[in-house]
């Protein structure tokens, strides 16, 4: 128990350690007013009781569901008692169950067109995702600001230009792929020449902002740490997502 911690109440860094979150996370909740502490010490610390611990895992399961915080503060807001909220979490769960059935209708298809040669469609590789599920998560990482850009720049194009954009990132991940079966190393020409239009289509992504050294690697280092991304460049858990990271950390070192 943290110093200055009661008996059944939690400082700010023990729970978001117990729930997977992080402290500035927290204080983002409380700005919101979405989860307020139960007390604050005179030291300025936030404590939180066992109200607020049910609290943050309504929260949190709402935003599995993909729910942003405003729609999260409707929803808890709205709901009176348990019988609400339960029917409410049933009727997003149903909502999710749809979205992974869509998901998993995807992949499958992308299994069989890999196997089989065929050319990729974005619009079937893509059905079932939402760029706004990460909302939150984009925020918390770059700032409201990015979210706000990235959003603006993704809603102006045509789906035409969307499912171009996507296409190209489809064809640098299976070009990647391609290219460490082949026992191509990363530090090869062909492969240092792919991960140059891997830095040209994150630029495009970034709406023209600098793609600048640490940020690439960081990003590579993503890939492999966080599956959500890595699966985008290693379907079968070959490995190519540890060769990608590598690629990317030899450009940014010779060229960023």
């Amino acid at each position: 128990m943290a110093a200055g911690t009661r008996p059944g109440e939690w400082s700010i860094q023990d729970l978001a350690k117990a729930a997977g979150t992080t402290s500035r996370a927290l204080r983002h909740y409380g700005q919101l007013e979405l989860l307020t502490p139960s007390r604050i010490g005179v030291n300025g610390y936030r404590y939180y009781d066992q109200d607020c611990l049910v609290r943050l895992q309504r929260i949190l399961l709402l935003r599995e569901l993909g729910l942003g915080l405003p729609a999260i503060a409707e929803v808890l807001a709205g709901q009176r008692d348990t019988a609400t909220a339960l029917r409410a979490h049933l009727g997003l769960l149903e909502q999710e169950q749809e979205r992974i059935r869509r998901r998993i209708e995807s992949v499958r298809t992308t299994l069989h067109k890999t196997e089989r040669g065929e050319r990729l469609v974005a619009a079937e590789v893509f059905d079932g995702f939402d760029h706004t599920r990460y909302k939150d998560e984009v925020i918390e990482r770059w700032g409201e600001d990015a979210y706000d850009s990235g959003d603006r720049w993704w809603r102006s194009m045509t789906d035409a230009d969307k499912q171009r954009f996507q296409q190209t990132h489809l064809d640098i991940a299976a070009d990647y792929g391609r290219a460490h079966a082949a026992g191509l190393g990363p530090d090869s020409a062909e492969v240092q020449a792919i991960v140059a239009r891997h830095r040209e289509w994150i630029w495009v992504g970034w709406q023209g902002r600098a793609v600048e050294k640490q940020a690439f690697i960081g990003l590579g280092e993503m890939y492999v740490a966080d599956p959500r991304f890595g699966r985008n460049y290693d379907v079968h858990g070959t490995g190519t997502v540890e060769f990608v990271r590598d690629a990317m950390t030899i450009y940014a070192e010779a060229n960023l």
